[in-house]
């Protein structure tokens, strides 16, 4: 189909880590109403939340980690290659023999 087009070229991809934290910060505020509704002490559903928000700040912390690397990965993909003596692989080394290889050792 030539009209057809791909959601990543129609618009950038929907930012997953916010609506995460959004709906675990709705839920620390509906799971302590809930536990007092169905009949649990105050400071029960005040230590639930605070559990919760702790939990939340957290994980948002470290999606933001998560982000970041992704975002920082893709960038260095991207990057343009210099020259004839860049390596593409870390540790990669031309022929010749090397001492410690893995061949066993009788």
């Amino acid at each position: 189909m030539s009209g057809h087009r791909t959601t990543s070229e129609a618009h950038p991809g929907p930012d997953t880590a916010t609506d995460v934290v959004r709906w675990a910060v709705f839920s620390c505020v509906l799971v302590p109403l809930v536990l007092l509704w169905y009949g649990a002490s105050l400071a029960g559903a005040t230590g639930t939340a605070l559990g919760l928000a702790a939990v939340t700040a957290a994980c948002r912390v470290l999606l933001r980690r998560s982000e970041r690397g992704t975002a920082r990965l893709l960038d260095e993909e991207e990057a343009p290659h210099r020259g004839h003596r860049h390596r593409a692989v870390a540790g990669a080394h031309r022929g010749g023999r090397h001492a410690g290889g893995s061949t066993p050792v009788d």
